[in-house]
């Protein structure tokens, strides 16, 4: 039967004359992976097959032997303990493969592989962190939209509301000052019956609320009707008092005393009725 020796790959150091790796020996991680495809287990030229030809079965005699090995083997052994301390079935099955297999791939991914399917998934997580960052802000900036339009919104509805109550107390307070202007139903009957009487004959003002009394209006309403006649610009007592000296000389002749004196008796204050008597010439 064929016997096979084992063949280290050139970028790895040269081994004793003879050695076989242990079932528990390693490579170094720092001599970096064996070129594609390489043939980890060769035939030996000097022959001689026996019952543990195979690569396992050579592999483990092999470890038998290394243990008795001279001092020059195990010296080599020694200088690479760190290697020889982790578990070397893993290098004895990958060189099963590589003889067995015959198809050239190398199933231990190399340390550039390694490298790029770390910075892959590195790049992988950044970009998820990424992406979760900027879902969290983009939720963060609709959040506060909401807010901001809410409370935009309850301002437009607090100043609508302030306008609308404004409105209201204006309006309420102009109807109740028109309320107040107009009177009362018999306040403004008060007011209308003066304006009647004036069309008719002039009247002084005391005149005029004593005409209003005898009409049955109260002394309160008469005083309001006539009070309102005077705020709205409907009399003018002095044209009053004129009108009223011009009647009495149509009736009789008056000295301008005896026709002041006369418009004072009939309610006109002093100034009034002087203004009356100088309206007629005397």
């Amino acid at each position: 039967m064929t016997a096979f020796r084992f063949n280290p790959p050139p970028n790895w150091p040269a081994p004793p004359a003879g050695w076989t790796p242990p079932t528990d020996w390693r490579p170094d991680p720092s001599w970096g992976p064996a070129p594609h495809g390489w043939q980890f287990w060769v035939e030996s030229p000097s022959g001689g097959a026996s019952a543990a030809d195979s690569p396992v079965a050579s592999t483990a005699s092999s470890h038998s032997d290394a243990n008795a090995e001279t001092p020059t083997k195990t010296s080599w052994v020694a200088r690479h303990k760190i290697l020889t301390g982790v578990g070397g079935l893993a290098a004895i099955v990958v060189a099963i493969v590589a003889f067995s297999g015959g198809n050239g791939t190398d199933p231990r991914p190399t340390s550039a592989a390694s490298a790029a399917v770390v910075t892959q998934d590195q790049s992988e997580d950044e970009q998820t962190a990424e992406e979760l960052a900027a879902e969290e802000q983009a939720e963060a900036e609709r959040l506060a939209a909401e807010e901001a339009e809410a409370a935009a919104q309850a301002e437009e509805e607090r100043k609508a509301e302030e306008q609308r109550v404004a409105e209201e107390a204006a309006a309420a307070e102009a109807a109740a000052a028109e309320a107040a202007r107009i009177g009362s139903v018999a306040q403004q009957n008060a007011h209308r019956s003066a304006v009647n009487y004036l069309d008719v004959m002039p009247f002084s003002r005391s005149g005029l609320v004593n005409q209003l009394e005898f009409e049955g209006f109260s002394t309160a309403d008469a005083e309001f009707g006539i009070a309102r006649l005077e705020a709205e610009g409907g009399v003018d007592w002095n044209a009053q008092a004129a009108a009223s000296a011009a009647n009495y000389l149509d009736l009789m002749s008056f000295s301008r005393s005896g026709l002041v004196n006369q418009l004072v008796f009939e309610g006109y204050t002093p100034e009034q009725a002087e203004h009356g008597a100088s309206s007629t010439g005397l």
